[in-house]
């Protein structure tokens, strides 16, 4: 028996502080973090069962081909870094990258059932005075446990990247293996912070931008104006779906949270859909892995079955009124089936981490178990590029 399957809940998270060009920086990600990026390509039913076979099939390679020349042209940058990541690990990058779009392969191609096990999230922000926190389950399939770590990278470069003009990039993320930075909870030094949920919408589309490559972008925002630009992505639009939940640490006047939901530029748009409402203070927002204002159809099974019930969930609780009542929330084992907190034996979905970020205090809680049960495994200080020394 391979020894990932033995191993168990394990209480550690490396992390790789990196400076360079996204070349650089990827090819420090995957030198560091190689025997984590092999042990997943090698266990990932989803990329050895599903993607790769759908590659090697024309239908496949045709939407392969379409999303890299379309996120090529948009965010070579970013491509980049994946290449550096497939060298420094020393994988072939077409895995990589099929990892990066995601399920757009499969629902595209017409593979996707509603039976597959879905990965999925919950966020609880609370916004009360002296309690900014926003708070957040990492659930993803069982075979990503472990197979996470921190990335601390600060990108300068020579000359404007990418369709947004980017010429300097400084954030800290919890990265699945091979995978870009931005899709779980990140920061930046420019003060976002945010964290993802997916949504399965039903219909995705061949050649637009993957969820993980706008997330990616995001770790780039300097304020909200820009964080919405990159959401809609206009000119091109989102591939799939996924909701956003974030605030900016410097803005001037009241704390306000957002969750922003994100469906694909479908039949023909050139644009993102996207709906944002905000939390002001004395409100909170719950989201998980459905949309709750965009009528935008959806694959159904598990993932909504799960949503439904952990929003019911979060929902019975009293408001959050702190840190400590958003750690509860997020640590809930109350149902047989649809835990917010998942960690039952032999279930598909398991929540690998949990995170809580302090906007008053500053600072970022990470538990790689539940946190009613365990104390963080680092607390880490949120620096940004006004902060003095």
């Amino acid at each position: 028996m391979p020894a990932t399957e033995t191993l168990g809940r394990r209480s550690a998270i490396p992390f790789l502080f990196t400076r360079g060009t996204h070349y650089e920086v990827g090819f420090d990600v995957g030198r560091t973090f190689s025997g984590l990026i092999h042990s997943y390509l090698d266990t990932s039913d989803e990329l050895n069962k599903v993607f790769l076979p759908i590659y090697q099939t024309p239908e496949g390679k045709k939407i392969y081909d379409e999303t890299l020349a379309s996120v090529r042209e948009n965010f070579p940058q970013y491509v980049r870094e994946i290449e550096g990541t497939a060298d420094g690990a020393k994988v072939p990058f077409h895995k990589l990258f099929l990892l990066n779009m995601d399920d757009v392969l499969p629902t595209v191609a017409g593979y996707k059932s509603t039976d597959n096990p879905e990965t999925g999230c919950s966020t609880v922000c609370c916004n009360q005075p002296g309690q900014e926190v926003l708070g957040h389950t990492e659930d993803v399939l069982a075979d990503v446990m472990n197979h996470i770590y921190f990335v601390s990278a600060h990108i300068i470069s020579d000359s404007p990247q990418g369709r947004w003009k980017i010429t300097e990039e400084h954030f800290t993320s919890l990265c699945y293996a091979g995978h870009l930075p931005g899709f779980t909870m990140s920061y930046n030094h420019h003060g976002l912070v945010f964290s993802v949920n997916i949504i399965s919408a039903k219909n995705c589309v061949s050649g637009k931008t993957p969820r993980y490559f706008i997330t990616r972008a995001l770790l780039a925002a300097e304020n909200f104006v820009q964080a919405q630009q990159i959401l809609r992505d206009s000119g091109c639009g989102a591939a799939n779906a996924v909701s956003i939940n974030m605030t900016f640490l410097n803005q001037e006047g009241d704390r306000l949270f957002h969750n922003a939901e994100v469906g694909p530029a479908a039949n023909g748009a050139t644009e993102s859909a996207l709906s944002v409402l905000t939390a002001s203070p004395g409100e909170h927002i719950y989201h998980c892995n459905k949309f709750l204002r965009l009528k935008i159809p959806e694959t159904g099974g598990m993932i909504i079955a799960s949503s439904e019930q952990r929003l019911s969930t979060l929902n019975n609780y009293p408001d959050p009124l702190n840190k400590d009542d958003v750690a509860r929330m997020l640590g809930d084992i109350s149902h047989p089936e649809y835990n917010v907190f998942q960690d039952l034996p032999g279930a598909q979905v398991k929540t690998v981490a949990v995170g809580i970020f302090d906007c008053v205090g500053r600072t970022w809680s990470i538990y790689a178990d539940n946190p009613t049960k365990s104390n963080p495994v680092v607390v880490l200080p949120l620096f940004l590029k006004s902060t003095k020394k």
